[in-house]
């Protein structure tokens, strides 16, 4: 997710250019036009008053998990925003980062070694430092959730992708195999109100698709998180919501690991066998097509493959999607129990 500080500051000028083209396709008047500009402005205000600013840091999850486990640890790396420093929790235990490495300890029977570079408020562009110190760790796997605060802080797709894509590719060239949760649905988000909301899930979904398209290409793997958490969030708000009503709390957090790590099991060659028998919706397709289908549908992993030996197709790469919202949605612990990394190993 984004950075509280950050939300929905959406200026005169971005107001007024979306208020434009709604006015031209309804025939609307100028008068409207502004009128739309200055109800965006109001709602953008509103939201930072009601969203609290953020407060104490989250807690640190580093350090080795599964350590009585036989073999050489894997070496995992987290990065991004708040979102993968999992903040809104209290506890290192209920971190994406320590979820995603007790699970990925307890499938594989190994030990693994977890560094969070993650930073609470980082845009894509605050990517490359993150990706220089994991570096230095020879990590095995990056784990990427990011795009959050490009959308609040109106950074043009081009460029949020254009950073995303250099950290991809300098991990990959490492050897480092990499998993992206593309840009969250921040239409899900209680305190942002219709119109704005509708202007945050297509911002959203538009840089979510944008992001897709150029991972895959890179060599990365990709997870919808979209609003993977919104129905539930609708629902139980005092479950699914942090204290700021803007995280995801522990159960959040624990939904969007269950989703990521299917795909972390995968990009380490340790994945579930291919069934023979595809679900609904899964399937090739076209980089774009897949991008933008995993961009409307929450949990949807998109990765690159081949078909008949060839990479590419007419209509561009070929990609593999399948569906891993299951894993979470529908599937979440009882309270207190919601972050119980157990919980991951079964679902994966």
């Amino acid at each position: 997710m984004g950075d509280p500080a950050s939300v929905a500051p959406i200026g005169w000028q971005r107001a007024r250019q979306v208020a434009r083209m709604a006015a031209i396709g309804t025939g609307a008047t100028v008068a409207a036009t502004v009128a739309t500009g200055g109800v965006l402005l109001g709602q953008a205000h509103q939201a930072r008053r009601t969203i609290p600013m953020a407060e104490a840091p989250p807690p640190r999850c580093d350090g080795v998990y599964g350590a009585k486990c036989p073999g050489p640890p894997i070496t995992m790396v987290i990065l991004g925003d708040s979102s993968a420093a999992g903040y809104g929790v209290h506890r290192r235990r209920e971190t994406p980062g320590a979820l995603l490495a007790t699970g990925l300890s307890r499938r594989l029977q190994r030990p693994v070694r977890l560094h969070r570079f993650a930073v609470v408020g980082a845009l894509s562009a605050g990517l490359k430092p993150q990706v220089e110190s994991a570096l230095e760790c020879e990590p095995d796997i990056a784990v990427i959730l990011v795009g959050g605060n490009d959308v609040t802080n109106r950074t043009p797709p081009a460029v949020a992708v254009r950073y995303l894509v250099d950290a991809v590719r300098s991990l990959r060239a490492a050897g480092c195999e990499v998993v992206v949760g593309t840009c969250p649905d921040l239409g899900a988000i209680q305190p942002i109100q219709p119109p704005l909301r509708w202007l945050a899930r297509r911002w959203s979904r538009q840089l979510a698709a944008a992001q897709t398209v150029a991972v895959v290409e890179a060599g990365g793997w990709t997870v919808s998180l979209g609003d993977l958490l919104g129905p539930r969030f609708a629902a139980e708000p005092a479950r699914m919501f942090a204290w700021d009503r803007f995280h995801p709390s522990a159960e959040g957090y624990a939904v969007a690991a269950a989703a990521l790590l299917p795909t972390v099991l995968s990009a380490l060659g340790a994945g579930q066998e291919r069934r023979a028998t595809l679900a609904r919706g899964e399937g090739v397709r076209s980089l774009p097509e897949a991008a933008h289908e995993a961009a409307r549908h929450a949990g949807t992993e998109v990765s690159g493959t081949q078909v008949r030996g060839r990479d590419r197709g007419p209509g561009g790469r070929w990609a593999q999607l399948r569906r891993r919202a299951f894993f979470g949605v529908g599937a979440v612990p009882q309270p207190g129990t919601a972050a119980d990394p157990a919980t991951l190993e079964e679902l994966a």
